[in-house]
Order: C-alpha cells, then sequence, then structure tokens
C-alpha cells in the first residue's frame, strides 16, 4: 500500500503491499489528499460528542473539495444528522472478519476472449534421485527431488518431515520466521502418507512434502494470530480452502509463519523476520515468514498471501521465486480479509517449476468466495519459449540508464535463448494519472478493521508510526464513499487499457522495483506476474529480481517462461551459506 505506488528505500516497512523492501520497497506512505465526505466526517463524532453543527459541514467540505452556499448547509444539514444517527446503529452490529463485501470484483473485462480447456500436466518426477550423504542438501532439494524420493520409497514422509521440523526449530529464532510449529498435525499427515503410499496410493508430487502457511489462514486446533499482538492468542475453528487443498494433495503442514502485523511490512509481535541472505536487513513483508523460511530451505515451499506487494516485495527481497496469480485464481475462504477487491493467495518457492506444481494444487474455488472462479492451468514443463511473444517494458528500463545492471543482463540472457523481445511502452502515467491503489485499498482495509479502530484496539499493535496501520487505519476513515466508488470507475477504465497491451503478449518483462507504478497498476487490474531472482544487488549484496507480467489465467505460460530463464541462469540454484548445514 502506498502512495504513489512509490518505491521506499525504508527495507521494514510493506504493505501486503506491501510495504516493503530491500533497496527499494514497494512502501505504504500516508494517505496523502484523500477526498473526504461530510457523512464520513460526521461518523467520527460519538454520541457522547458535542451535536454536529452546521460549521463542521462548512469545513468537512473543504476537505472533500466540494463547496457549499450557506442556503445548501442549511438544506442538508437535517439529512447529515439523521445519516450520523444510521452510522451510531450501524456500529452497535458487529461484523466478522469473515464477512465478505455484497460487490465482487472481477478482473476480466467485456470482449476478453478466455481459454475453457484443460489439458493434462504431465509432472516428469525423475527415477535417479538419491538421498545425499549430506543430509542438509535435502534442504534444497526441489519438490520434484523430494517427490521422487518419497514416491519410491528412498525416504518416508515422517524421515522428511522431522528432517524439516528439526531445521525449523535450529533456524527459526534467527531467522524470526515461525509463529508456530504444527508438529502434532504434521506427524498426523506424514504419517498417513506413508501408509497411503505403502499401499499404492500415490496423491501426486505434494504428497508427503512439507510445506508451511502464513498465520493469517485459519487451521482448526492451531493459533491464527494474524501476526498482530491483539490476536496472538486468536484460534479459528475453521480449515482455509488452500490449507484443504494441499492437504488433499497429501502436503504436510509443519509450521506456520510470520507476518507482518495485519499483513504490512515484516515487523510482527514477535520481532521482525530477518533476510537469510543477511540477517541484519528485515525480509520485507508481509509474507515475511513464508518467503524467509523458503529461501533458507526450512520447507520445500510455502504459502502467501499479496494485496499491493506482499508476496513479490520478499520474493524479491530475499531470493525466491513468488507467482501473484490472477485475482480469483484461489479461493480465500479461511484467510484473513484485508482488501475485498486486491487480497490473492500465491506460493512462494525456490523455482517457477516448484511454484506451478503448489499452484496446480491450491487453485480454484469451494464457492464461498464470489471472485474466486475455476479456470484451466495449462503448463508445459517443456514449452519453447522461442516460439513465444514476449516483449520488455522499454519505458521503465529507459529509466535504468547503468547498463551493467541485472535487469539489463535479463534481456541478454533471453536474446541468448534465441527469444527476439519486442520492446513496447508498460500503461503508467497518462492511464494511471492519480493514486487509484491508495484510495481503494485504504477504504478497504479501514472498513474491514472498523469496529478495531473505533473500539482502540488499534493501541495494542506494536508499530504505531505514520505509516502503520493504526494511523493509516484512522486517515482513511476521513474519505469519501463517493470517491471511492469513482476510484473504482477509474480503475475500470485501467484494466481496459492495461489489458490491450498485455494480451498482445506472452509475457511482458517489468523490472521488479524502482521504474514505475506497475506494481499498484497490476494489482489493480489483477494480472498474474512470476518474480524471480537475477542475481545481487551491488549497494548491499542482497538478491535482485525480475518481473514477468502476464494475461488473466495464464499463469502457465508465466512459469514456462520464468522456468526457461531460470534453466539458463544460475540463481535459482543459489542459497544463503549461513543454512546449509
Amino acid at each position: 500500500m502506498s502512495r504513489q505506488s512509490l518505491l521506499s528505500t525504508a527495507p521494514d516497512r510493506n504493505f501486503t503491499i506491501p510495504n516493503c523492501h530491500t533497496t527499494d520497497f514497494f512502501y505504504l506512505p500516508p494517505m496523502r489528499k484523500l477526498f473526504i465526505p461530510l457523512l464520513v466526517l460526521c461518523q467520527s463524532v460519538s454520541a457522547q460528542d458535542s451535536a454536529i453543527t452546521k460549521s463542521d459541514i462548512r469545513s468537512a467540505a473543504k476537505i472533500f473539495d466540494v463547496s457549499f452556499t450557506q442556503k445548501e448547509v442549511d438544506s442538508l444539514f437535517d439529512g447529515v444528522k439523521g445519516t450520523h444517527e444510521d452510522y451510531v446503529m450501524m456500529h452497535k452490529q458487529s461484523l466478522g472478519n469473515s464477512t465478505p463485501l455484497s460487490l465482487w470484483q472481477n478482473p476480466v473485462v467485456p470482449g476478453m476472449k478466455l481459454n475453457d480447456r484443460q489439458d493434462p500436466v504431465n509432472w516428469n518426477i525423475p527415477a535417479n534421485v538419491t538421498v545425499p550423504k549430506n543430509r542438509n542438501d535435502l534442504a534444497f532439494y526441489s519438490i520434484l527431488q523430494l517427490a521422487s524420493l518419497i514416491k519410491n520409497k528412498k525416504i518416508s514422509s515422517v524421515e522428511l518431515t522431522r528432517f524439516f521440523i528439526d531445521r525449523l526449530k535450529k533456524y527459526g529464532d534467527t531467522l524470526q520466521c515461525v509463529i508456530s510449529l504444527t508438529e502434532d498435525i504434521a506427524m498426523e499427515q506424514a504419517r498417513a502418507a506413508d501408509a497411503e503410499i505403502a499401499k499404492g496410493k500415490y496423491r501426486g508430487p505434494l504428497h508427503g512434502i512439507p510445506y508451511g502457511l502464513k498465520d493469517l489462514f485459519s487451521v482448526r486446533n492451531t493459533k491464527t494470530t494474524w501476526g498482530a499482538a491483539p490476536y496472538k492468542n486468536q484460534s479459528i475453528d475453521e480449515d482455509a480452502f488452500v490449507y484443504t487443498k494441499l492437504r488433499d494433495a497429501g502436503a504436510v503442514l509443519v509450521a506456520k509463519f510470520t507476518l507482518g502485523a495485519l499483513a504490512m511490512g515484516d515487523y510482527w509481535f514477535g520481532g521482525r523476520t530477518k533476510n537469510p541472505w543477511n540477517t541484519r536487513f528485515g525480509s520485507s513483508g508481509s509474507s515475511a515468514g513464508s518467503t524467509s523460511a523458503t529461501v533458507a530451505g526450512l520447507v520445500p515451499f510455502a504459502i502467501g498471501t499479496e494485496t499491493w506487494g506482499s508476496i513479490v516485495s520478499p520474493a524479491s527481497t530475499c531470493g525466491a521465486t513468488g507467482l501473484r496469480p490472477t485475482f480469483g485464481s484461489i479461493s480465500r475462504t479461511g484467510a484473513m480479509a484485508l482488501s475485498w477487491s486486491l487480497d490473492k493467495i500465491g506460493p512462494l518457492c525456490r523455482s517457477a517449476e516448484d511454484a506451478a506444481i503448489v499452484f496446480q494444487s491450491i487453485h480454484g474455488t469451494d464457492g464461498k468466495d464470489g471472485s474466486a472462479v475455476n479456470r484451466p492451468f495449462n503448463y508445459k514443463p517443456a514449452a519453447d519459449i522461442k516460439k513465444m511473444r514476449i516483449a520488455y517494458a522499454k519505458n521503465y528500463y529507459d529509466r535504468i540508464t547503468d547498463t551493467s545492471r541485472n535487469e539489463w543482463k535479463v534481456l541478454a540472457a533471453f536474446r541468448n535463448m534465441g527469444v527476439q523481445l519486442v520492446p513496447v511502452d508498460f500503461p503508467d502515467s497518462g492511464v494511471y494519472n492519480f493514486n487509484i491503489m491508495s484510495i481503494v485499498i485504504g477504504a478497504e482495509c479501514a472498513a474491514q478493521f472498523d469496529e478495531f479502530t473505533r473500539n482502540n484496539i488499534d493501541d495494542e499493535m506494536t508499530m504505531q508510526g505514520k505509516n502503520d496501520w493504526p494511523n493509516q487505519f484512522r486517515t482513511s476513515r476521513i474519505m469519501s464513499a463517493v470517491d471511492y466508488i469513482n476510484a473504482n470507475r477509474h480503475r475500470y477504465l485501467l484494466m481496459q487499457k492495461v489489458n490491450e497491451v498485455v494480451n498482445q503478449f506472452d509475457a511482458i518483462i517489468c523490472p521488479t522495483r524502482g521504474s514505475g507504478n506497475q506494481s499498484a497498476i497490476t494489482n489493480l487490474t489483477g494480472n498474474p506476474v512470476v518474480c524471480v531472482p537475477i542475481g545481487f544487488d551491488k549497494r548491499f549484496n542482497l538478491p535482485a529480481s525480475i518481473t514477468f507480467i502476464g494475461k488473466l489465467y495464464d499463469e502457465g505460460t508465466l512459469l514456462e517462461i520464468a522456468k526457461a530463464y531460470q534453466q539458463a541462469t544460475p540463481w535459482s540454484s543459489m542459497h544463503p551459506d549461513m543454512f546449509k548445514n
């Protein structure tokens, strides 16, 4: 969440956004000039306060960029007081976090043609994988390598699960990435996986594979803390959709990972999650623990969420492969809601192929999330990217004047693979003329945590700066419903204009940070992106990254392109030395 979709250099603020990260971070600055309706302004006046006056209305009008004559103020005064009474009555009715908005976001615009055919996806599980002499090397095996060991009974799920639980116990405090170990659940699921495989029932490449969840997903008999002090003892009697999908695939839940409090940044109620490449830095957020633990080899993969940058930002900061799927690709049932029209779920992995395996298992809907749909996922592991139409965002690259930067080397790598890259101007200024994101995300987040603000629960939050949630929620209450709605109408025009460009290509290569508003824009339009490591930043020797932007529901093609890049370069096979033992 950020003001101008600005990228900041504060490695500690990330909104589900982001707000956050290493050299440039998607950062959520204070909401600048949000238009404030007098009706919303009046809602802040409690029954115990002095009565609303006509001068209050005149003052409010200045804030929300409207002017009223005295005659108009006299005329509307009774209506304002009546509406305030409705607010007071509404506030007496409690709404839980699981109560959705009745207006469901849909990223598809009229005239768009989508593929409805699901082709078979054949995972080539290798047969000749062996258990390494140094067991620590298992920490960085791919999902398919681990699947081969389990399927061929060279290691049991119980052994593998115990191996990763031991690593979590050894390194979890170092990275401050674990909120709770789910050891009892893990061992039960691992034993069940071994029993099924022994009987010849093999569910697929995730069967018996350990993983972790960002701790905003509810799992029965566990705490679901949302990373925030007011909820650190919260337990929700519901299994999240993504957890049930992974359970059905035979995966083994070993931990619930840290997130920045209420999905902002990498600060949670117990501390700050660390970057595994250099623990003097934060991991960024808000999917902080999921990313840090995966990069450090504490789990083979983990699940995160993004509202604005919370998958891409930590993935970029820590050197993970992060898939932020098309909005609505995965049902959000059982996940903490932050912003109904922006929240997305996705995998954090060490390779594009791992992300493809996980996404295949978790995409779809249970019918409870009105924005979620079942769309085909057609991933071809051996796709020929030379036959694809791939562009790069020339207007963003032109701002990177140092042509020795890693982003330029990405283009060279694709050309060396025989790809004819097409320069294109990614829609930005001229299309994104004001900060639509901050208005949309601000209003929805503040509404979701309305009682949190009005009942002063926000005082219990660990972080209390201007850019932290307590102040952001308060700021966003001073916003006009009219302007929130009209911002979404501008968003619709943005969706049309962006898809006119994106739909011409199989992917657009774009710098992840520092070159424009693509993060805010693609989160608003709902287009999928894959973020992968591309080397190390010269300033801090921390990972650098690139982003591939794709067509709606075409995650398969994006992951094929990312896989080809990773096969041609060494970066996805590099791991932090501190965690190799």
